[in-house]
Order: C-alpha cells, then structure tokens, then sequence
C-alpha cells in the first residue's frame, strides 16, 4: 500500500457543471463514475415529468422536469423546447457556474489507440483553459499542446491567441449523421481515431454537435440557446446545429474561439433514420437558406456581449428568415424570451433578481 499519496484534486471541481438531457435511467453514469463523480451535475428530464428517473448512488445532482421548469421560468418556459433534447439549455441557465460540459445519455467512455480510458471532460477543460488561434491557421493544428509549436511564418503578433469560449468533442461508433445519410449508410461505423485538435477559423461554421460539447458559460452563455425544437415545432434535430451557427458567428465577432477534435466519446446506439427524418425533413430545405445566412451576418460595433450579440441575432432572423417560414418569427421571439429568463435567473454581478423586471442594485 502507498503511503503519502493523494489523488490529483479534479480540473476545475467547484468551477464546472454537468448538464444532462433525459428521459430515461441514469445507469450510463455508472461507466463515467472516476471522471464525473467529482462534479455537480444538472439532469433535465424530458417527457413525463411524473416519471421518475433513477440516478446511481453517490453523485452530486439536481434534477429538473417539466413542472420545475414551469415553476422557475414562469411563462418564459415558453421558449425550452418539450420532447427533444434541446431541453438541455435550461441547465445552462440554472447552473451557477463558469464552465458547462454536456453529454448525452448513449454515450460512454471511448479508449484511446492504445486502449487506455479517455477522460474527456478533462480534455475539453484543457481546451478551455488554453488560447484559440481563430485568425491565422496553424498547420501544426493546435500549437499549445505539448510537442506542437507556431510553424516558421506564423505571425508574432497573433501567438498570444484568444480566449476560447468553445470546446467541441468528437464521438466513435456511430456517426452523428443526418437521417438520408443514416438511410443509406445504416451500418457504417467511426472507428479512426485523429489525434488532433484545432481552431476553426473566423467566417467558417460547423456543424456543431451536443453530445460531446463544452464551453465557458460566462463568455458564450447566452449564445448557447439550442432553438424553439420538437413536440409541436415543425423542425427537429436542429438545436445544436442552430446554437452553433449562432455562437459561432458571436464568437467571432467578440473575438473568441471555437475548437474540435478531441475528446472523443463512445456513441452506443443510432436514433431511428425514418423517425429522425420526420424531425429533420424541414431544416434540410431550410439550412440551405440559414447558412447563407449566417455567412453574411454583420453585428454592429456596440454589441460587445453574448446577450446583446443575440438580441441582435434575434432581430435579423425575424427580418431575414421570417420570409422563409412563419417559423423563424416564432423562433426570433423564443430567442428573446431566453435572453429574458437568461438575465432573470443570472443577474449582473452586484444586482438582484427580481420576480418583475431587471435587476435592481
């Protein structure tokens, strides 16, 4: 037995939640225990909030359903999607802290080539806690990782880097597909590991992904809305792909970074192709309008917050989109009514909430 040992205190324990969207048993949990159980973790539950969802002993939670959320938001619930697992960005509210790091329910711990655990969560602290390079592209890829440096012509002037607001992990086993690429390639596996991470970089967007997502609350926050989705919305499937068009063009202009690659996850199962068709059939007409869309976003010099990015956001998706489908007028209000909440149970430092109105001090 070794003595005088103590086990490394976790990245970040008292600075970071975990936020989970489910409507099911939390065994998966059981997998993550070494990496998770120093952490808080939020649980949004989804469906019937009269079921109850059973979470493995000694873990550090709180769980919200449907009826907290009515509680807590008031009418302002209006704008947290009901059966579909954009419901996760209420956790984002609620939490209290400065990082969050989501996952969802079928996914577990991947091993590295070699065969030894990833700790993801602790890859993407390291990516959060380390610059972006969003302005000039490094071919080495993420030049603070050890053993990897600026190449010969990277400009001095940008090696400092930006805070990075964004980290975006990968996944093995089944591939984050959309439904006509999951019809045709039902049994197609991730199985190649890259051992890289990277900036994407300023004017290009992503699809992001939520179940392997980690980002600085404080910076991006208010950005992270994951849309108006699911039972009684004409479009599915989207409310990640759609925060991360908006966070990504706020990122940008506030002058902050986004990276991806590694961590990766374990993916255990594939959702239903012809059901996740029905939820996506729209969005894949649509999305070749958004994303024109989004390339050509320009928000004004004043807009020096994630909130006041977003409102502005709000604002062109109504002017803009609104002609593509009623929908987007709908979205663009939900967008402001989760600003609201957003401001409601995270005052500015130094204010108090009130039941009516802003802050006061």
């Amino acid at each position: 037995m070794a003595y005088g040992f103590h086990a490394p205190t976790p990245l970040l324990k008292d600075e970071l939640d975990i936020v989970i969207p489910t409507i099911r048993n939390l065994d998966f949990l059981e997998t993550w225990r070494p990496f998770f159980q120093p952490y808080h973790l939020i649980i949004v539950q989804d469906g019937d909030p009269n079921k109850t969802i059973r979470v493995p002993e000694g873990f550090d939670y709180d769980l919200y359903n449907r009826n907290d959320i009515t509680r807590i938001l008031g009418p302002k619930s209006s704008c947290i999607s009901f059966k579909d697992s954009a419901c996760r960005c209420f956790g984002y509210m609620v939490s209290k802290k400065k990082y969050i790091y989501t996952i969802d329910d079928d996914c577990f711990v991947a091993k590295d080539p070699s065969g030894k655990d990833i700790n993801a969560l602790e890859q993407h602290i390291k990516n959060l806690l380390s610059p972006s390079t969003p302005f000039f592209f490094n071919t080495l890829y993420d030049p603070y990782r050890d053993g990897a440096d600026f190449v010969r012509g990277y400009p001095f002037s940008l090696r400092e880097g930006v805070p990075t607001a964004v980290s975006h992990g990968l996944w093995l086993n089944v591939p984050d597909y959309d439904a006509p690429t999951q019809l045709v390639k039902p049994l197609e596996r991730n199985t190649r590991y890259v051992d890289a991470i990277l900036t994407i970089p300023k004017g290009t967007l992503f699809p992001m992904c939520g179940m392997n997502l980690a980002f600085d609350r404080e910076l991006i926050g208010p950005a992270m809305y994951f849309g108006l989705m699911g039972d009684g919305q004409p479009i599915g499937r989207y409310d990640d792909m759609w925060a991360g068009w908006c966070t990504k063009v706020i990122t940008d202009h506030l002058g902050l970074g986004v990276k991806t690659g590694l961590p990766y996850i374990w993916h255990s199962k594939a959702s239903n192709a012809f059901v996740n068709l029905k939820k996506e059939y729209n969005g894949i007409f649509w999305q070749e309008e958004l994303i024109p869309f989004f390339q050509s976003v320009s928000l004004p010099k004043d807009a020096t917050t994630a909130q006041k990015c977003y409102l502005e956001l709000a604002k062109q998706v109504r002017a803009k989109l609104g002609k593509v489908d009623g929908y987007f007028n709908k979205l663009a209000d939900s967008m402001v009514t989760w600003i609201d909440a957003w401001d409601e149970l995270n005052p500015p430092k130094g204010g108090v909430a009130t039941a009516n109105g802003p802050p006061k001090k």
